[in-house]
Formats: C-alpha cells, structure tokens, sequence
C-alpha cells in the first residue's frame, strides 16, 4: 500500500509541478499550504517554526488560520503567505462546535482557492484539532496536491479527558464521531508528522499506517532565539519576591486551577509572603481562573498577562524562578508533550509538574514531579526549589542544557522538513546560519545572558530578576561542582 501512495504521488507531484512551472517565478521551488484552526500564526509556535524551516530552503509558504486581534486579512511576514479570516463566536455546546467546524471549514476552504488562484500549491499540511480537514485534503488531491497531516492533538483523548468515558447514546455517538474523522484523516494523509513516539504509535495503531510515512517531529523550542534576557525587576528595591511562571493554553483539560490552590497554600496556609505568580496566556477557563484569584484573595500576588507574543515571555521567563506544569493526568496529557515544560527548560527554569509520561521524557531530570492531583505534595515541590538555591540551579543549568543538547528545533527542523522533500521529490540543504541568531541583544536592545560563562549564568539563575542576596560559591550545586559543560554552547 505504502509504494503504491507513493507512486501515485510521485505522479501527483509531476502534474503539480508542471502547473507551478507555469505559475510560479522563475526559480521558486515548491509551494507549501499550512492549515491551522485553533491559533492565529505567528502566534502558533510550532507552526510558526515550521513556517521558518521552509522558507530558508527555498519552498514557497502560504498559511491559512483565524485572524488574531487587530490582524489583517492578509499580510506577508518573513516571506511568508499568511490568508487569515475572522474567528467564529466561542462554542457552546455540540450545536456550537458543529457550528464552529463547519464555519472555519468553509472559510479554510474558500480561502485555499485564493491560495490558489495566487499561486498552485503542491502539498497541502492540515494541523489538528480538528480532524476535519481531510475531504479538503482529497478534493486537492484531483489537482495532485499531496496531504500532510500534522498530529497535535488526539481528539478521542481530550474528549474522555473533558468528560470520562461516555455513559450515553449520545457521548457514545460523540466519541465514535471523533475517532471515524481521525481515521479518516490518517486514511487520507501521504505522511504524517507526529509530535512524539506516542503519537506516532497511536498513528501506527489505530491508524494502520506504514512506519515509513509517520516520522516525529517534536516541538523543541529553538534554543538560539529562545535564550534569557537579562531580567528587570518587577518588584519594588529591597523586597525580596520568588516569582512562579505559568505559560500555555488555559483550557478545562489544563489544570492552571491548581496554580491558584498552590499559591493559596503557600500564602494564606504556609504564610509566605515572598512568593507571587504570573500566568501568561488565554483559554476557556481564564474568565473563571480571574473570578477564582479574587474569591481565594490572591489578586495581589497573582498577575494574569492574557496572550503574550514571544518577547514578551522571554520577559517574563528571565525574571521568574520556578516553573509549574499542572496539567493533571489524564488519557490526553499523559501521552502529549508539553510545550511549556521545554520553554522553562530554554529559560534555565527548573519546574515542578505532575507525573506524567511524555512530560518525563522531555524534562528528565530536570524537573520535580509529584503524584497528579496531590496540590501538597505540589506546593512541597515548589517550596523546596524556592529554599534550596543550589537545588534551582542545579536544575535551571541541567534544564538549559537538556533543551539545547537533545531537544533544539534545529534537529526537529531538518526531520520535517525532510518529510516535506520526500513529498515534493527535492533534495535542500539547512541554510547558513543567520546573524539574527549570533546576537548579543533581543529586538527590543535587551542583552542576552551570556550562556558561555557558567559563572554568569549559573549566578542569573541563582538570583534572576530578585534582590540579591549574599553571594555563595558561584558554579556550585548540591551534588557538587557544576562543569562547565552544563553551560550550553550558543553562538551569541
């Protein structure tokens, strides 16, 4: 089956290339359509990197997505197409989310001839939620557009995730709805891009495909740009504050309820009064998360940031000191990585999280977990960070490592875009490294911690954005001496 799909898009590719010969500018290389429908792009970081990696190498990018605040209908950011249209009201209820689907399913749809009629496309990449957009993928198909399919999320699993396993005609119905659109989404797919081994199984499982077309591709951050900042204090001179770092989607399925239980532990049970919290992003719950810090009186220690852009939480990252993952063990977050998790690892932020099994693989180490649920052995976890000094560097400096040695964009980059080569029939190169990256500044003139000097470094992440205190021996962990080595090379 595997050499006859790719036989067939062998043959595809030919007739699409001889169309964009005709269409596209002299010298072009092939055109790249992304679909995206939970998150405006640049926003979307995964997406957004992906974006990069083809650009540089000579394919043409266009991408469909909702338009985030202020967005216009169409821009061109770092070569790249971006054909946005307005968002659907939030969904409430089944009716509101068949609703939802339908609406962006259409807009996707009549935009993808824009696309066209601007410039033939030759692979088509389609990333979920939701599992819908594989009837574009095989209208397309007649054009001999290839269809990749992007795994992020497993729509099954959030479903039992939100509301258990089905009791009902009805949630039965539901729950067999999702897993025939995933079926036939795989059924669609040419390859299929999973973001870690147990997506890729699931792939292999239930959706019976070869081994040779599913290929992962981890969200690593790219550590070059993704690097601490030298932090500005956000708290007033002499007064000595820990800062904890919550960064992600705050949906029902991801726990940042239990951010506020822990700091109320911390302030209104354990009575500590140098802790605080920032919480940076946006979701469902976040109406309800604000109501629930005024109910619990931690207004004043918890600061809620909406949606930030990358700058903005490098800001935010550089100055705190202990990240948190709450996501709760579940059927979905058990078996999906977190992305926050490696963004503190950038950051040199050791972090506490629930134990949970793709969580493990990406933080290893350097992270603290704690049985799921359990909000005191949480708020134990986050003390013994904030205590121990030697411990929280220790962590940040194994952390910074982990991410830039085993979990860099760079290598995620080079597997993707491989998966694309193999569907387009060309063979690129990774393009010379750009002097954005060897920086010693950010955009906004702030200077980068110098991540060569271990010294340095492991001193930022002893003190961060805080009052400092008296100084003990720098480079020093409570396992001992901390080599050098842990002090990742980075081109500044």
């Amino acid at each position: 089956m595997s050499r006859i799909k790719d036989l067939r898009g062998m043959l595809a590719a030919r007739r699409a290339g001889r169309r964009r010969a005709r269409s596209a500018p002299r010298g072009a290389g092939p055109h790249v359509l992304i679909i995206v429908q939970n998150l405006p792009v640049p926003l979307d970081r995964r997406v957004w990197l992906e974006c990069q990696a083809l650009a540089p190498r000579g394919y043409q990018v266009s991408v469909i997505c909702p338009k985030g605040p202020g967005d216009p209908a169409r821009e061109v950011i770092g070569g790249v197409h971006l054909y946005k249209y307005r968002p659907p009201p939030e969904a409430n209820g089944l009716a509101g989310y068949v609703l939802e689907f339908a609406y962006c399913w259409l807009r996707t749809a009549w935009l993808s001839r824009s696309v066209w009629r601007d410039r033939p496309f030759d692979v088509l990449q389609a990333c979920n939620p939701p599992d819908t957009y594989w009837l574009l993928a095989r209208w397309w198909r007649r054009r001999g557009v290839r269809f990749l399919f992007d795994h992020h999320d497993l729509n099954p699993e959030l479903f039992l995730s939100r509301f258990g396993e089905p009791t009902g005609l009805r949630e039965r119905a539901e729950l067999w709805a999702l897993r025939w659109l995933e079926r036939r989404t795989f059924a669609a797919a040419d390859k299929v891009t999973s973001t870690n081994d147990s997506y890729r199984r699931v792939a292999l499982e239930r959706g019976g495909l070869d081994p040779a077309d599913v290929t992962v591709v981890r969200s690593g951050p790219d550590t070059r740009r993704m690097r601490p900042v030298v932090p500005t204090p956000t708290v007033p001179e002499g007064k000595e504050t820990f800062t904890l770092a919550y960064v992600g989607i705050m949906g029902p399925q991801d726990g940042v309820d239990t951010v506020l239980h822990v700091m109320d532990e911390l302030v209104h049970r354990r009575g500590r009064q140098d802790v605080r919290a920032v919480l940076m992003g946006f979701g469902d719950r976040l109406a309800d998360l604000r109501r629930e810090s005024g109910e619990r009186q931690l207004d004043h220690v918890v600061e809620f940031t909406g949606r930030v852009d990358q700058l903005g939480m490098a800001a935010h990252l550089s100055n705190a000191d202990v990240g948190l993952c709450p996501d709760l063990k579940s059927p979905l977050n058990d078996l999906s990585t977190m992305n926050k998790t490696m963004e503190y690892m950038a950051y040199c932020l050791p972090s506490v999280s629930f134990d949970l099994v793709e969580t493990r693989i990406s933080g290893g180490d350097t992270v603290l977990y704690v049985p799921s649920g359990d909000v005191g052995a949480f708020a134990d976890a986050v003390e013994r960070l904030l205590d121990d000094d030697d411990l929280r560097v220790e962590l940040g400096l194994r952390a910074r490592s982990r991410v830039a040695d085993e979990l860099d964009w760079q290598a995620q980059a080079a597997a993707y875009v491989s998966v694309l080569d193999s569907l387009t029939g060309r063979s690129t190169t990774a393009p010379p490294e750009s002097i954005a990256t060897r920086r010693s500044h950010d955009e906004l003139g702030r200077p980068y911690i110098d991540l060569h000097d271990p010294v340095a470094l492991a001193d930022f992440v002893r003190h961060r954005a805080r009052t400092r205190r008296p100084r003990r021996t720098p480079g020093y962990g409570v396992l001992g001496p901390v080599p050098s080595a842990v002090a990742p090379e980075v081109d500044l």
